[in-house]
Protein backbone atom coordinates (compact mmCIF):
# COMPACT_ATOMS: atom_id res chain seq x y z
CA UNK A 1 0.00 0.00 0.00
CA UNK A 2 1.34 3.43 -0.94
CA UNK A 3 0.63 6.85 0.48
CA UNK A 4 -1.73 9.10 -1.49
CA UNK A 5 -2.43 12.82 -1.44
CA UNK A 6 -6.09 11.99 -0.81
CA UNK A 7 -5.17 10.22 2.44
CA UNK A 8 -3.17 13.24 3.58
CA UNK A 9 -6.03 15.55 2.68
CA UNK A 10 -8.49 13.44 4.69
CA UNK A 11 -6.07 13.20 7.62
CA UNK A 12 -5.59 17.00 7.66
CA UNK A 13 -9.34 17.57 7.59
CA UNK A 14 -9.94 15.14 10.49
CA UNK A 15 -7.22 16.89 12.46
CA UNK A 16 -8.74 20.32 11.87
CA UNK A 17 -12.36 19.30 12.55
CA UNK A 18 -11.74 16.64 15.23
CA UNK A 19 -14.40 14.45 13.65
CA UNK A 20 -14.62 11.77 10.96
CA UNK A 21 -18.20 12.79 10.27
CA UNK A 22 -17.44 16.50 9.82
CA UNK A 23 -14.36 15.73 7.71
CA UNK A 24 -16.54 13.66 5.38
CA UNK A 25 -19.14 16.42 5.15
CA UNK A 26 -16.54 19.05 4.21
CA UNK A 27 -14.83 16.78 1.69
CA UNK A 28 -18.14 15.41 0.34
CA UNK A 29 -17.17 11.87 1.29
CA UNK A 30 -19.03 9.17 3.18
CA UNK A 31 -18.09 8.48 6.78
CA UNK A 32 -16.97 4.98 5.81
CA UNK A 33 -14.63 6.34 3.09
CA UNK A 34 -13.04 8.75 5.57
CA UNK A 35 -12.65 6.02 8.18
CA UNK A 36 -11.06 3.68 5.63
CA UNK A 37 -8.55 6.34 4.52
CA UNK A 38 -7.59 7.01 8.15
CA UNK A 39 -7.23 3.30 8.84
CA UNK A 40 -4.96 2.86 5.80
CA UNK A 41 -2.82 5.83 6.86
CA UNK A 42 -2.42 4.44 10.38
CA UNK A 43 -1.42 1.07 8.90
CA UNK A 44 1.29 2.83 6.85
CA UNK A 45 2.55 4.69 9.93
CA UNK A 46 2.33 1.54 12.09
CA UNK A 47 0.98 3.63 15.01
CA UNK A 48 -2.34 5.32 15.87
CA UNK A 49 -2.46 9.01 14.93
CA UNK A 50 -5.41 10.10 17.09
CA UNK A 51 -6.75 9.61 20.58
CA UNK A 52 -10.45 9.87 21.40
CA UNK A 53 -11.43 12.60 23.87
CA UNK A 54 -15.16 12.31 24.41
CA UNK A 55 -16.71 12.60 20.96
CA UNK A 56 -13.68 14.36 19.52
CA UNK A 57 -10.55 12.96 17.87
CA UNK A 58 -7.35 14.55 19.16
CA UNK A 59 -3.90 14.16 17.59
CA UNK A 60 -1.26 12.30 19.55
CA UNK A 61 2.47 13.04 19.21
CA UNK A 62 2.81 10.87 16.08
CA UNK A 63 -0.20 12.60 14.53
CA UNK A 64 1.12 16.07 15.31
CA UNK A 65 4.43 15.21 13.65
CA UNK A 66 2.67 13.91 10.54
CA UNK A 67 0.29 16.88 10.38
CA UNK A 68 3.15 19.35 9.97
CA UNK A 69 4.58 17.44 7.00
CA UNK A 70 1.15 16.76 5.53
CA UNK A 71 0.23 20.43 5.48
CA UNK A 72 3.55 21.36 3.84
CA UNK A 73 2.98 18.73 1.14
CA UNK A 74 -0.60 19.81 0.50
CA UNK A 75 0.45 23.47 0.33
CA UNK A 76 3.21 22.65 -2.18
CA UNK A 77 0.75 20.72 -4.34
CA UNK A 78 -1.67 23.66 -4.22
CA UNK A 79 1.05 26.03 -5.37
CA UNK A 80 1.91 23.76 -8.30
CA UNK A 81 -1.75 23.57 -9.28
CA UNK A 82 -2.04 27.34 -9.16
CA UNK A 83 1.02 27.80 -11.34
CA UNK A 84 -0.25 25.32 -13.91
CA UNK A 85 -3.67 26.96 -13.96
CA UNK A 86 -2.37 30.54 -13.87
CA UNK A 87 -4.24 31.36 -10.66
CA UNK A 88 -1.44 32.82 -8.57
CA UNK A 89 -2.15 36.39 -9.61
CA UNK A 90 1.54 36.98 -10.19
CA UNK A 91 4.02 35.62 -12.70
CA UNK A 92 6.66 33.29 -11.27
CA UNK A 93 9.32 30.94 -12.61
CA UNK A 94 12.78 30.95 -14.16
CA UNK A 95 13.66 31.91 -17.73
CA UNK A 96 16.85 30.61 -19.35
CA UNK A 97 18.19 33.17 -21.82
CA UNK A 98 21.28 32.99 -24.01
CA UNK A 99 23.15 35.96 -25.37
CA UNK A 100 26.11 36.21 -27.69
CA UNK A 101 28.93 38.27 -26.23
CA UNK A 102 28.24 41.74 -27.64
CA UNK A 103 24.51 41.57 -26.97
CA UNK A 104 24.91 40.06 -23.51
CA UNK A 105 27.48 42.64 -22.42
CA UNK A 106 26.10 45.83 -23.92
CA UNK A 107 22.36 45.42 -24.62
CA UNK A 108 20.74 42.74 -22.46
CA UNK A 109 21.50 44.10 -18.96
CA UNK A 110 19.13 47.06 -19.28
CA UNK A 111 16.37 44.85 -20.70
CA UNK A 112 16.77 42.31 -17.90
CA UNK A 113 16.56 45.16 -15.40
CA UNK A 114 13.27 46.33 -16.93
CA UNK A 115 11.89 42.79 -16.82
CA UNK A 116 12.94 42.25 -13.19
CA UNK A 117 11.21 45.46 -12.14
CA UNK A 118 8.03 44.48 -14.01
CA UNK A 119 7.99 40.88 -12.71
CA UNK A 120 9.84 40.81 -9.38
CA UNK A 121 8.85 37.22 -8.55
CA UNK A 122 10.59 35.77 -11.61
CA UNK A 123 14.23 34.84 -12.13
CA UNK A 124 16.37 35.05 -15.27
CA UNK A 125 19.54 33.04 -15.83
CA UNK A 126 21.72 34.50 -18.58
CA UNK A 127 24.25 32.30 -20.41
CA UNK A 128 26.90 34.10 -22.46
CA UNK A 129 28.87 32.63 -25.37
CA UNK A 130 29.55 33.20 -29.04
CA UNK A 131 26.73 32.90 -31.57
CA UNK A 132 27.36 29.26 -32.39
CA UNK A 133 27.68 28.22 -28.75
CA UNK A 134 24.45 29.94 -27.74
CA UNK A 135 22.55 28.54 -30.74
CA UNK A 136 23.73 25.01 -29.92
CA UNK A 137 22.56 25.36 -26.31
CA UNK A 138 19.15 26.56 -27.48
CA UNK A 139 18.79 23.75 -30.02
CA UNK A 140 19.48 21.12 -27.34
CA UNK A 141 16.88 22.53 -24.95
CA UNK A 142 19.28 24.11 -22.48
CA UNK A 143 17.90 27.61 -23.13
CA UNK A 144 14.40 29.01 -23.65
CA UNK A 145 15.40 31.76 -26.08
CA UNK A 146 18.57 33.39 -27.39
CA UNK A 147 19.83 36.70 -28.73
CA UNK A 148 22.66 36.40 -31.26
CA UNK A 149 24.74 38.45 -33.68
CA UNK A 150 24.70 37.62 -37.36
CA UNK A 151 23.19 34.59 -39.11
CA UNK A 152 22.18 31.30 -37.50
CA UNK A 153 22.84 28.13 -39.51
CA UNK A 154 20.90 25.67 -37.34
CA UNK A 155 17.77 24.45 -39.16
CA UNK A 156 16.09 23.50 -35.90
CA UNK A 157 15.91 27.17 -34.89
CA UNK A 158 13.78 30.08 -36.07
CA UNK A 159 15.33 33.56 -36.24
CA UNK A 160 13.74 36.99 -36.37
CA UNK A 161 15.65 40.19 -37.06
CA UNK A 162 15.17 42.78 -34.34
CA UNK A 163 17.95 45.30 -34.83
CA UNK A 164 20.65 46.34 -37.29
CA UNK A 165 24.26 46.54 -36.21
CA UNK A 166 27.44 47.84 -37.81
CA UNK A 167 30.98 46.62 -37.41
CA UNK A 168 33.81 49.14 -37.58
CA UNK A 169 37.54 48.78 -38.14
CA UNK A 170 39.39 50.20 -35.13
CA UNK A 171 43.00 50.98 -34.26
CA UNK A 172 44.77 52.39 -31.24
CA UNK A 173 45.17 56.14 -30.92
CA UNK A 174 48.94 55.89 -31.58
CA UNK A 175 48.65 53.43 -34.47
CA UNK A 176 49.46 54.81 -37.98
CA UNK A 177 45.88 53.99 -39.02
CA UNK A 178 44.69 56.10 -36.12
CA UNK A 179 46.31 59.13 -37.69
CA UNK A 180 45.25 58.44 -41.29
CA UNK A 181 41.75 57.20 -40.36
CA UNK A 182 41.46 55.56 -43.77
CA UNK A 183 42.97 52.36 -45.19
CA UNK A 184 43.31 50.62 -48.55
CA UNK A 185 42.72 46.93 -49.30
CA UNK A 186 46.50 46.47 -49.39
CA UNK A 187 46.84 47.73 -45.82
CA UNK A 188 43.94 45.54 -44.67
CA UNK A 189 45.72 42.51 -46.13
CA UNK A 190 48.98 43.11 -44.25
CA UNK A 191 47.52 44.19 -40.90
CA UNK A 192 47.94 42.12 -37.72
CA UNK A 193 44.28 41.43 -36.89
CA UNK A 194 43.08 40.75 -33.35
CA UNK A 195 39.75 38.96 -33.65
CA UNK A 196 37.21 36.83 -31.82
CA UNK A 197 37.33 33.04 -32.07
CA UNK A 198 35.66 30.88 -34.73
CA UNK A 199 31.93 30.59 -34.05
CA UNK A 200 31.66 34.26 -33.14
CA UNK A 201 29.12 36.26 -35.13
CA UNK A 202 31.57 39.18 -35.27
CA UNK A 203 34.30 36.92 -36.69
CA UNK A 204 31.94 35.50 -39.34
CA UNK A 205 30.84 38.93 -40.60
CA UNK A 206 34.45 40.12 -40.75
CA UNK A 207 35.60 37.06 -42.71
CA UNK A 208 32.67 37.32 -45.13
CA UNK A 209 33.41 41.01 -45.75
CA UNK A 210 37.09 40.35 -46.41
CA UNK A 211 36.28 37.44 -48.72
CA UNK A 212 33.77 39.53 -50.69
CA UNK A 213 36.41 42.23 -51.10
CA UNK A 214 38.92 39.63 -52.28
CA UNK A 215 41.35 40.45 -49.47
CA UNK A 216 43.63 37.79 -48.04
CA UNK A 217 44.39 38.47 -44.40
CA UNK A 218 46.08 37.03 -41.34
CA UNK A 219 44.73 36.71 -37.79
CA UNK A 220 47.58 37.57 -35.43
CA UNK A 221 45.70 37.01 -32.16
CA UNK A 222 42.41 35.37 -31.16
CA UNK A 223 40.69 36.46 -27.96
CA UNK A 224 37.49 35.02 -26.58
CA UNK A 225 36.23 38.32 -25.18
CA UNK A 226 35.61 41.71 -26.75
CA UNK A 227 37.09 43.62 -23.81
CA UNK A 228 40.38 41.78 -24.24
CA UNK A 229 40.44 42.68 -27.93
CA UNK A 230 39.83 46.36 -27.19
CA UNK A 231 42.63 46.40 -24.65
CA UNK A 232 44.97 44.68 -27.09
CA UNK A 233 44.19 47.16 -29.85
CA UNK A 234 44.60 50.12 -27.49
CA UNK A 235 48.00 48.69 -26.46
CA UNK A 236 49.16 48.60 -30.07
CA UNK A 237 49.14 44.81 -30.57
CA UNK A 238 47.13 45.07 -33.76
CA UNK A 239 43.87 46.28 -35.27
CA UNK A 240 40.39 44.82 -35.08
CA UNK A 241 36.85 44.84 -36.41
CA UNK A 242 34.18 45.10 -33.73
CA UNK A 243 30.58 46.12 -33.21
CA UNK A 244 30.02 49.84 -32.92
CA UNK A 245 27.93 49.03 -29.87
CA UNK A 246 31.00 47.54 -28.18
CA UNK A 247 33.46 50.34 -28.99
CA UNK A 248 31.20 53.38 -28.75
CA UNK A 249 32.66 54.59 -25.44
CA UNK A 250 36.28 54.02 -26.50
CA UNK A 251 35.70 55.97 -29.71
CA UNK A 252 34.07 58.80 -27.78
CA UNK A 253 37.03 59.15 -25.40
CA UNK A 254 39.71 58.67 -28.06
CA UNK A 255 41.12 55.42 -26.70
CA UNK A 256 40.34 53.79 -30.05
CA UNK A 257 39.97 55.37 -33.49
CA UNK A 258 37.48 54.36 -36.19
CA UNK A 259 39.17 53.70 -39.52
CA UNK A 260 37.29 54.05 -42.83
CA UNK A 261 37.63 50.99 -45.07
CA UNK A 262 36.11 49.55 -48.26
CA UNK A 263 34.55 46.68 -46.32
CA UNK A 264 30.77 46.17 -46.11
CA UNK A 265 30.23 45.46 -42.42
CA UNK A 266 26.50 45.67 -41.73
CA UNK A 267 24.76 42.81 -39.95
CA UNK A 268 21.53 41.91 -38.18
CA UNK A 269 20.97 41.01 -34.56
CA UNK A 270 18.56 38.09 -34.27
CA UNK A 271 16.32 36.50 -31.69
CA UNK A 272 16.23 32.69 -31.85
CA UNK A 273 13.81 30.04 -30.65
CA UNK A 274 13.32 26.36 -31.33
CA UNK A 275 11.05 25.56 -34.26
CA UNK A 276 7.48 24.71 -33.16
CA UNK A 277 8.25 25.46 -29.51
CA UNK A 278 5.44 26.84 -27.37
CA UNK A 279 5.45 30.25 -25.74
CA UNK A 280 4.81 30.06 -22.00
CA UNK A 281 3.24 32.88 -20.02
CA UNK A 282 6.68 33.74 -18.61
CA UNK A 283 8.35 33.88 -22.03
CA UNK A 284 5.41 35.85 -23.43
CA UNK A 285 5.78 38.43 -20.68
CA UNK A 286 9.50 38.73 -21.39
CA UNK A 287 8.86 39.26 -25.10
CA UNK A 288 6.29 41.94 -24.29
CA UNK A 289 8.90 43.83 -22.28
CA UNK A 290 11.53 43.28 -24.99
CA UNK A 291 9.09 44.46 -27.66
CA UNK A 292 8.46 47.63 -25.71
CA UNK A 293 12.20 48.33 -25.60
CA UNK A 294 13.40 47.03 -28.98
CA UNK A 295 10.34 46.92 -31.23
CA UNK A 296 7.16 44.94 -31.80
CA UNK A 297 8.86 42.44 -34.15
CA UNK A 298 9.93 40.48 -31.09
CA UNK A 299 6.31 39.86 -30.10
CA UNK A 300 5.79 37.54 -33.09
CA UNK A 301 7.78 34.96 -31.14
CA UNK A 302 4.74 34.54 -28.92
CA UNK A 303 3.16 32.44 -31.70
CA UNK A 304 4.44 28.99 -32.82
CA UNK A 305 6.37 28.62 -36.10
Amino acid sequence: MSLSLRQLEIFEKIASTGSVTRAGEELLLTQSAVSMALSQLEQLSSVPLFERSGRRLVLNDAGRLLLKDAREILLSVKRVEQQLQGETGQLTGELLIGGSTTIANYLLPSLLGDFARSYPHTRVQLTVGNTQQVADLLATGQLDIAFVEGPCHNRDLVAVHWRDDELVVVAGAEHPWGRDKCVTPELLATAPWIMREKGSGTREIFEDAMDRAGIRYAIALEFGHTEAIKNGVAAGLGVSCLSRIAVDRELEYGRLVEVASPLLLGRSLNLLKRRNSCCTALLGAFLEVAGGVWGDDLKQFATPN
